[in-house]
């Protein structure tokens, strides 16, 4: 088989799954508890377990061993799709001979013990030769299964470390060879007649009694079923296709405990050898916020209580040093470490989070503004309302003290934070019962505005970054959206000039100017600031610009539709993890917004 394959395919076993790729080229698999990244190759070069921040069984995408992939004979195009409304993905390549099909999903309904990874490869148009690999490893690819047999039923069984199991159905002729590091990996070659298909499932535990193995057409039928109830159909929305992609990313990246990752890896990096890749596998209360605000704009639907339901309590235990991070559980952040691995290509091998110990006054704004979207619809409990009440009072008595800011920079006295805390206060008192608390929420939100304007006002009216910044930044685009001051303020009119003449570029927006080289010297586009300008512009209601930043940032992916969070405009390459969470959320938001209503917007 090893002759075969050198002959017939550009890439041996060896290279299947070991090579990266752009990150535009990559399919996100995810089923709420952990993610899959699949790359053109039919390669899954990254995937945690048992949890999005558990150590990675498939390394590949940041230099370790594992891997898992579905790879055609012979010469071939590569070309991909998802089933409408779910993260159920076909990846389709068109062959010498003729067309071939897998599709892969993270089978639902979903538990944080156990995981099960479907995949069906298809003889669509002609006859199909696929090479399958799977090299399964631990511990972000250090380390072999501790046993791997073949039972007499044709299923792979690999006992792993602390109690886990794994089992690999479909693949009895699967044989081992050398993976290059004294170890196997398993090697498969599928022939199929046209029209024929076959089924491999590998199931993941954290026990035994876990690994039972799965009948593959009722997986397949209940996960089909499972994301037709997930994600809803999206009703008075342009662009629906990419705003239901959209719902159903953020649904996979939310877990059955409400907390939705910010991204589904770590280490991308930001900009090549800048010593900028991060963990981005945790929840972030502000990410968030934006979540839920933005699914509240569409329906109370099961996201919305999600992302209440985490922030509530997130609230209700730490009160005034709630952290603006958390694991999908609500633990703590492990601290910042390296896993000596080589990194994806111009980055690192970072896990755990310095945000951990940082302060962040706007998460408590974007808290309010969370928890007030939901009380619009009736959806806050009596816990909730507690949880308002706490939130306002840590704004009350933390406002005044500098903090890590939206950016997660030294601790500064920043404008955007102490705006959006505004925001959310003026949000609550909207909702408040009572007329004492109102009085008091809007009273300190009218406070903390006045004194921010007495320090962060730039001479020529608009707003800058802290008082001792004078630079214009894009996150200030979001106070008058949130509503702690009007659209036709001319604070906000100056802002929203100086953002688009300093911080814009070819229908892209930067977060701010780091230092006099030319925008996109020191990192990329921020497609969240992007899509701050769409809904900065259509709130004033130049709905005709409004829509070419939206358009210009949407397309701004690969593909899988899948958005990380900077653009490199020049290149036109993804930066950063991925997929990054509130890039969707905000591109949800915006393709919600009620003003977009009027002639023509059917055509969308």
């Amino acid at each position: 088989m090893g002759a075969l394959v050198a002959m017939t395919d550009p890439h041996p076993p060896g290279a299947i799954g070991h090579l990266p790729h752009v990150l535009r080229e990559y399919a996100l698999l995810a089923d709420g508890e952990r993610g899959v990244l699949v790359g053109p190759r039919g390669d899954m070069a990254w995937m945690c377990f048992p949890r999005w921040d558990s150590p990675a069984v498939f390394a590949s995408l940041i230099g370790g061993r594992g891997t898992y992939a579905v790879t055609p004979l012979g010469r071939y195009v590569w070309g991909g799709h998802y089933r409408p409304g779910s993260l159920v993905w076909h990846s389709r390549w068109v062959t010498e001979g003729g067309v071939v099909e897998c599709r892969e999903a993270l089978a639902l309904p979903a538990t944080p013990d156990r995981a099960v990874l479907l995949r069906r490869v298809v003889a669509e148009q002609g006859p199909a030769g696929v090479l399958v690999v799977l090299e399964l490893r631990e511990d972000y690819g250090r380390r072999r299964p501790r046993e791997t047999r073949r039972d007499e039923g044709g299923r792979w069984w690999f006992e792993l470390g602390n109690g886990s199991r794994a089992v690999w159905i479909g693949a009895a002729e699967a044989r081992p060879e050398a993976d290059g590091e004294g170890g196997h990996r398993l090697c498969l070659t599928l022939e199929l007649e046209p029209g024929r298909h076959h089924d491999l499932a590998l199931v993941l535990a954290t026990s035994p009694a876990g690994a039972d193995p799965v009948d593959a057409e009722r997986a397949w039928l209940e996960t089909e079923t499972g994301w037709a109830e997930r994600v809803p159909g999206l009703g008075n929305v342009v662009a629906a296709r990419d705003a239901g992609h959209a719902y159903a990313v953020l649904s996979g990246l939310t877990s059955a405990g409400g907390g939705m990752v910010a991204a589904a890896t770590t280490s991308l990096p930001e900009r090549a050898r800048q010593g900028r890749s991060y963990d981005y596998r945790y929840v972030w209360i502000r990410d968030q916020c934006y979540a839920g605000q933005a699914v509240a704009g569409v329906g109370p639907h099961p996201l919305m209580d999600d992302a209440v339901g985490f922030v509530r309590d997130r609230l209700l235990a730490d009160g005034p040093e709630m952290k603006p991070v958390y694991t999908v559980t609500g633990a703590d952040v492990p601290d910042q470490e390296r896993l000596d691995l080589p990194g994806y290509p111009g980055g690192t091998d970072i896990v755990g989070n310095r945000a951990n110990r940082q302060f962040q006054l706007d998460a408590f704004g974007e808290s309010l503004l969370l928890l007030a979207a939901a009380a619009g619809h009736d959806h806050l409990d009596a816990d909730g309302w507690r949880a308002v009440e706490v939130a306002a009072e840590a704004i009350a008595r933390r406002w005044r003290e500098p903090d890590a800011g939206i950016w997660e920079l030294s601790p500064r006295s920043w404008t955007h934070s102490r705006l959006i805390s505004a925001a959310g206060l003026r949000a609550a008192s909207r909702h408040a019962v009572g007329p004492g608390l109102a009085a008091a929420w809007s009273s300190l939100a009218d406070a903390i505005v006045v004194d921010t304007a007495a320090c962060c006002l730039h001479p020529s009216g608009r707003w800058q970054r802290a008082p001792d910044d004078l630079r214009v930044d894009a996150s200030l685009l979001l106070a008058p959206v949130r509503g702690a001051l009007p659209a036709d303020d001319p604070r906000t009119t100056a802002t929203l000039r100086a953002v688009i003449e300093e911080l814009t570029e070819d229908g892209f927006c930067y977060r701010y100017r780091p230092d006099e080289r030319p925008l996109g010297s020191s990192e990329g586009a921020f497609l969240l600031c992007g899509f701050l300008m769409v809904l900065a512009l259509g709130q004033r209601g130049e709905r005709v610009a409004a829509a070419r930043w939206f358009e210009r940032n949407r397309a701004a992916c690969g593909p899988s539709g899948l958005y990380s969070e900077e653009f490199d405009v020049q290149q036109r390459q993804l930066r950063g993890n991925l997929p990054q969470a509130f890039v969707h959320a905000l591109l949800l938001e915006c393709a919600a917004q009620p003003w977009w209503a009027g002639p023509g917007a059917e055509g969308w």
